[in-house]
């Protein structure tokens, strides 16, 4: 039976698509893990900074799949755009190319950070540097890793913030390296900063919006599996 392994960086995207997919907890372990049919998705941290923990000790998948939101560095992608890259750029200058998998339509280039990129004029360096679609920070980790165990590899990600907005850089510390969620940080940011709860109104809006996009590619995907 075939089984899509999906890899997301925090916990919120693995919540958000599991509820999307209809997915349920799964048993056993420290960390979130949803499953249901061929599927299962499992957090792996911000950066892919928890991945062999997590993915290890579970069954071989027959596909790997980088899943979540992306920052846009193309003028043209808007909030909720579908990205499903060829290659990803890794932050080395290493390139991973894509797996071809049937119900998913490849096009252009990922770039993969080890920063957050905080606004619009690093984006458009960014883009006139590597011509890539968008950028996210796992990615080129989780492609080497499905590489490395003989795994085909696919990027499903959707845009959060388009090329004229980056994610503030007092947001982006509220969620912890294994993916959670810092509650307290979080408060002290809106009291530190006047817009920073507009921001992060405007930043789960357009996160819901594009993990709703891959949620539906990952459906697809699963009944062509």
């Amino acid at each position: 039976m075939p089984r899509l392994l999906v890899l997301t960086a925090v916990d919120l995207e693995a919540r958000q698509l599991a509820r999307h997919l209809g997915l349920v907890p799964a048993s056993g372990g420290a960390w979130p893990r949803f499953a249901g049919g061929v599927l299962e998705i499992v957090p792996v941290g911000i950066a892919a900074s928890r991945l062999a923990e997590r993915v290890e000790p579970l069954p071989r998948p027959s596909l790997v799949i980088s899943a979540g939101v992306c920052g846009a560095l193309a003028p043209e992608l808007r909030v909720g755009a579908l990205v499903v890259p060829e290659a990803v750029l890794a932050p080395d200058g290493d390139r991973h190319l894509t797996a071809v998998v049937a119900g998913a339509r490849r096009s252009g280039t990922l770039l993969t950070t080890d920063r957050v990129v905080e606004d619009a004029a690093a984006k458009s360096r960014l883009w006139l540097q590597t011509g890539a679609l968008a950028i996210d920070m796992e990615s080129a980790a989780i492609l080497a890793w499905a590489a490395a165990c003989g795994l085909p590899g696919l990027v499903v990600r959707a845009v959060s913030d388009p090329a004229g907005r980056g994610v503030p850089a007092d947001l982006a510390r509220v969620v912890r390296d294994d993916g959670r969620v810092r509650p307290v940080r979080a408060v002290a940011a809106v009291l530190a900063r006047p817009r920073a709860l507009a921001d992060a109104v405007a930043l789960r809006a357009s996160t819901a919006a594009a993990l709703k996009t891959v949620a539906a590619t990952l459906a697809s995907l699963a009944r062509s599996a």
